[in-house]
């Protein structure tokens, strides 16, 4: 019963990028919680392996946050050792110039440095955490990666694929920046609406809700998409009956922030379910550009 279940367990040093950790292995189809308590790590395991759950992968994210009782993990962790519970460790760090860096250009307050010294509370939670890093499946130094490679080396390397199925990168860009040379199939949207051009929209994304309100809610999108599904669909399994294990999609727009974002989200959605068997990885190459 419990060979079929998919747990990780994402920890670390706070602003080391556990919460973008997360969202990759969401963007994966994983069934994700954020900021669980340790002593609840277990009682979640329980749930997962149950006869009647549903839940195939999880990822489930623990820290400092947790106050004291994120003291305990080392007990919670044996316990789904005890239990047989499979799980892995992906413990994520960053150098303290790199964590100093990304405390003060955020504001946020440094969990374990209540008096405001927030190079304390960092050279603090490093040594409360080595045991728990010497432990780890995996160890992750994020100081050299932005938000959007840190999802990327994710994806790319920890993640694990659905067994047989073909891997699909769903990839956003711009074409004032080049058209990505890796691509099989590259889709141009310049033709849909353009959030750019409204104030209130400029300064956002493709993965805020309004702009993809925006986006989507008007004919012409409403066409596209009806149109795009069944070619997708066609295409998709003709390329997995050809053999191909390894599919690069081009979605494009202008500058790759807005549009190409929300319509490559609207892809892998699409295509994440089981129903289809693919291994979907998203990147969005120039989300963070002007």
């Amino acid at each position: 019963m419990h060979s079929h279940v998919e747990m990780i367990i994402i920890t670390g040093e706070s602003g080391a990028g556990k919460s973008h950790a997360m969202a990759a292995f969401e963007d994966a189809g994983f069934f994700c919680i954020d900021n669980l308590p340790p002593q609840m790590i277990e009682a979640t395991g329980d749930l997962f392996v149950h006869k009647g759950s549903k839940v195939k992968r999880a990822a489930v994210v623990t820290d400092v946050r947790g106050g004291e009782y994120f003291e305990e993990i080392g007990k919670c962790l044996k316990e789904l050792e005890n239990k047989d519970i499979p799980f892995k460790l992906l413990y994520l760090e960053a150098s303290s110039e790199a964590l100093l860096r990304r405390f003060k250009e955020t504001r946020r307050p440094h969990p374990l440095a209540p008096d405001g010294d927030v190079l304390k509370g960092i050279q603090l939670e490093k040594k409360k955490l080595v045991s728990l890093k010497k432990r780890a499946d995996w160890v992750i130094d994020s100081s050299e990666y932005n938000v959007h490679e840190l999802r990327s080396y994710i994806i790319e390397n920890i993640v694990p694929q659905r067994t047989g199925g073909m891997i699909v990168t769903i990839s956003s860009f711009g074409y004032k920046y080049g058209t990505p040379l890796d691509a099989d199939l590259v889709i141009d949207i310049r033709f849909l609406p353009n959030p750019n051009y409204i104030p209130a929209l400029k300064a956002r994304t493709g993965m805020d809700r309004d702009v993809k309100d925006y986006i989507f809610n008007n004919e012409i999108a409403a066409e596209f998409l009806e149109k795009l599904s069944p070619l997708m669909d066609f295409m998709l399994k003709m390329y997995v009956a050809e053999g191909k294990s390894n599919l690069i999609i081009g979605i494009g727009c202008t500058g790759g922030r807005h549009r190409s974002v929300a319509v490559a989200e609207w892809l892998a959605e699409r295509y994440r379910s089981d129903e289809y068997g693919y291994n979907i990885i998203v990147r969005h190459r120039d989300i963070g550009k002007d």
